[in-house]
């Protein structure tokens, strides 16, 4: 693979993003994007891919060029392994820069060696960036695909090594399991989706879910020492100050601690792309 070259948002607007994608340009859309464009016209139309969605939730890629399958990219302080998907997702999502750069920040206020969590963890944006501020991470997630891709992640980040413990299950079963075995964690991230089945046919949606998920996320927490909790949604009909309500409902004695936030990706033209929702939880002295 090539050099390894960094993660850009350009430009936003007309419902798409223009981003530089490492080596590559590419156009992919951006559903909140009512404005219209800062760069002219040539800027949009000087691009080697674009991501057109269907209907059915997948989509097509259109190369102007031969391109490479994978490549390295740098972005929120993480190399990261980087190849376009059929959802249109490129291995990580840039709007969770912020939020690593506050996971490193909780991590570090912790005395001694975190244990954390990190559930629907994806290719590990938020374990490598546990894992690099000296914290003990678990990834889970239910793909093992994802947790090999997340594994080579963590081979480009070698400050991470040996940190991390790789977990493929389903969320819900696993934060039982270690209720069960009384084990505790200093602090917890998930970004559940909107809608998932399980190997056995179970159904999750966000909305009925989301309660029970966050109580077994409280009984595995150690609340009697500094901890934190990130909560982030890419789902319809929630918000910064709703996310922020569903904590305050399961960590009352909390509530001054929690904080809605919008998770944005900051363009070259000193603007930024909303790009999902959060609210954080870190408490740090009881």
């Amino acid at each position: 693979m090539a050099d390894i070259l960094p993660y850009r948002l350009l430009d936003s607007g007309n419902c798409r993003k223009l981003e530089q994608a490492g080596p590559y340009r590419i156009i992919r859309p951006a559903l909140n994007a009512f404005w219209k464009p800062t760069l002219p016209q040539k800027e949009w139309d000087n691009i080697d891919a674009e991501f057109h969605r269907e209907s059915t939730g997948g989509g097509i890629w259109n190369w102007k060029k031969k391109h490479a399958d994978e490549w390295k990219i740098s972005w929120g302080g993480l190399t990261l392994l980087s190849r376009p998907t059929n959802f249109g997702h490129l291995g990580f999502f840039a709007e969770q820069a912020g939020n690593w750069d506050w996971l490193r920040d909780c991590v570090k206020q912790i005395p001694g060696t975190p244990k954390t969590l990190n559930l629907f963890a994806y290719s590990g944006g938020a374990t490598l960036a546990m894992a690099e501020a000296g914290a003990e991470a678990t990834h889970l997630d239910s793909s093992k695909g994802i947790i090999e891709w997340a594994k080579r992640n963590q081979s480009l980040n070698p400050a991470t090594a040996n940190r991390i413990r790789w977990i493929c299950d389903d969320a819900m079963k696993f934060a039982a399991r270690e209720q069960r075995r009384g084990t505790k964690y200093n602090g917890i991230v998930l970004d559940p989706p909107s809608f998932g089945r399980g190997a056995q046919g179970q159904v999750w949606k966000i909305e009925s879910g989301l309660e029970k998920l966050l109580l077994d996320c409280r009984a595995i927490l150690d609340l009697s020492k500094p901890h934190f909790l990130l909560l982030s949604c890419h789902s319809p009909g929630f918000s910064p100050v709703s996310l922020a309500r569903c904590l305050t409902a399961v960590f009352p004695e909390d509530a001054e601690y929690i904080q809605p936030k919008e998770m944005l990706i900051p363009d070259g033209n000193g603007k930024f792309l909303p790009a999902g929702i959060c609210a954080a939880l870190f408490r740090p002295k009881n």
